[in-house]
C-alpha cells in the first residue's frame, strides 16, 4: 500500500485559510452542475449588469487598438487623475495621481498595503465582524490580527473605547470597512470622529479604510476618515469598481495614500503583477466620469431587497436580526439553533447550519465564523425578489424541521 506523499508546501500556505465565501460558492456550483436548483446568497456580487456606457467604453478601447500593451504599473495616468477628481468631488480628499495605485481588485490593493507596512509581529486592529480576507492577508504579511468585536445590539460596530483599549506598542495599523462586509453597518460621522480622536494620539498607527461599498449606503452621508482633521497623513483609502458599478469580474481596485506608501505599493506590485488590465482601466474612466443613474438605481433596489428580506425573516423564529444601513448583506444571529437536530443532522455551530441549509433547502449562505462571529451567518440580498422570496421560504421550512 502506497503511503501518502507529504508535499513540501510552505508554512505560509498551509497556515492560510481558504476563503469561506469562495468555498461556499464552489459548493453551490457543484450542486448546480448536478441539476439541483440552488439559490446562491453566499457571494458578495451584484446581480446587475455593468452599466452600458462602461461596457461601451471597453469596446471602444479595444476598437481603438492602442491599449493592448502593458499599462504603467500604478495604472494609466488619466485613470489616476480621474480617481483623484472623484476623491475630491465625493470624499473631500485631495490626492495627486502620484498618490494613487490601481491594482487588480481592492483585495490586491489591501495585500499591497500590508506587505509594505508590516514587519513580523506587528499588530493590526481589525474591526470585527470583518471581511474574510483581512485577517489572512495580515497573517501572510507576518502581522498579527487583533479583532475588536461589535455586537448585534449596536449593529456590529466596535466603539472608540474598544479601539483605545486594543492599542499596544506593537500596533501598526487599523483596518475597517464602512459600509461593512459582512454586516452592512455604516459608521456615522460622530462614530468616525470618535475613532479619529483616538488615532490622533498615535501618529505611528496607520488606518486602512475600505470604502468599496461607498455607493451602497442607505444613510444620509458617506464619511471618509482620511478627510477628518489630522487623519490624512495616516490614512490609506481603499476603493474600487466591483460593487458600486457592478464590475466584479473586471477586477479593478485602488489605493489613495501618502506618496511614500503609494510608491512602496507600486514597487511590490511591479514585482508581483505589474499594471492592471488595460481595457478595464479604460472602462473605469467612463465609470468615474459618466452617468451615475444606474448606480443610484442599484442602491434603491438593494434598499428594497433589504426591507423585503427583513420582512420575510420576521416569521422565522430564532433568527435575531437588525437593520443594515449599507452594502447588500444581512448578518443574523442564529445561535438559537445550536444543539438542535432534525433526527439526522445536529447543528453544533454556524458551519453546520450553513451546510444543513445547503443540503436541505438548496440555499447557499456563509458561516459567520469566517468573519470572526461564530454565532452568525451572512446572507447576501443581491438577488431578485423572486429568488429572495423562495430562498427565505426554503430557509424557514428547513429551520422548522430542527428541534
Amino acid at each position: 500500500m502506497e503511503q501518502a506523499v507529504a508535499h513540501p508546501l510552505s508554512d505560509r500556505i498551509q497556515n492560510l485559510s481558504e476563503s469561506a465565501t469562495i468555498a461556499m460558492a464552489q459548493k453551490a456550483r457543484e450542486y448546480k452542475a448536478k441539476g439541483i436548483d440552488v439559490i446562491s446568497l453566499s457571494l458578495g456580487e451584484p446581480d446587475f449588469k455593468t452599466p452600458q456606457h462602461i461596457q461601451d467604453a471597453a469596446k471602444a478601447a479595444i476598437d481603438e487598438g492602442k491599449y493592448f500593451g502593458y499599462s504603467p504599473v500604478p495604472g494609466y495616468l488619466d485613470l489616476r487623475q480621474a480617481i483623484a477628481d472623484k476623491l475630491q468631488r465625493d470624499n473631500n480628499l485631495n490626492y495627486t495621481p502620484d498618490q494613487i495605485v490601481v491594482s487588480t481588485g481592492a483585495k490586491q490593493s489591501i495585500a499591497n498595503v500590508f506587505m509594505c507596512l508590516l514587519n513580523p509581529g506587528d499588530e493590526v486592529i481589525v474591526y470585527a465582524p470583518y471581511w474574510v480576507s483581512y485577517a489572512e492577508i495580515i497573517k501572510v504579511a507576518e502581522g498579527v490580527p487583533v479583532p475588536i468585536m461589535g455586537t448585534l445590539k449596536n449593529n456590529f460596530k466596535a466603539t472608540a473605547d474598544q479601539l483605545k483599549e486594543a492599542i499596544t506598542p506593537r500596533t501598526k495599523a487599523v483596518i475597517f470597512s464602512s459600509p461593512s462586509n459582512p454586516t452592512g453597518s455604516v459608521f456615522t460621522r460622530e462614530e468616525m470622529e470618535a475613532m479619529a480622536e483616538v488615532l490622533r494620539q498615535h501618529p505611528n498607527i496607520y488606518v486602512v479604510a475600505d470604502e468599496i461599498y461607498e455607493f451602497i449606503n442607505f444613510q444620509d452621508e458617506h464619511v471618509s476618515i482620511g478627510a477628518l482633521p489630522g487623519m490624512y497623513d495616516n490614512t490609506v483609502t481603499i476603493n474600487g469598481f466591483s460593487k458600486g458599478y457592478a464590475m466584479t469580474g473586471w477586477r479593478l481596485g485602488y489605493i489613495a495614500a501618502p506618496e511614500w506608501i503609494a510608491k512602496a505599493c507600486g514597487k511590490i506590485q511591479g514585482q508581483f503583477t505589474s499594471g492592471p488590465n488595460s481595457i478595464t482601466q479604460r472602462a473605469a474612466i467612463a465609470a468615474l466620469n459618466g452617468d451615475m443613474s444606474a448606480t443610484h438605481e442599484m442602491k434603491t433596489a438593494y434598499r428594497h431587497r433589504r426591507d423585503l428580506v427583513l420582512e420575510l425573516l420576521k416569521d422565522v423564529p430564532g433568527v435575531e436580526t437588525y437593520v443594515p444601513t449599507g452594502a447588500f448583506y444581512l448578518f443574523p444571529d442564529i445561535s438559537a439553533y445550536f444543539g438542535k437536530s432534525n433526527g439526522e443532522t445536529t447543528i453544533e455551530n454556524a458551519n453546520d447550519l450553513c451546510m444543513y441549509i445547503l443540503n436541505e433547502a438548496h440555499v447557499s449562505l456563509v458561516t459567520g465564523e469566517a468573519f470572526g462571529a461564530p454565532n452568525c451567518i451572512r446572507m447576501s440580498f443581491a438577488a431578485s425578489d423572486e429568488q429572495l422570496k423562495e430562498a427565505m421560504k426554503r430557509f424557514k421550512e428547513a429551520l422548522s424541521q430542527l428541534n
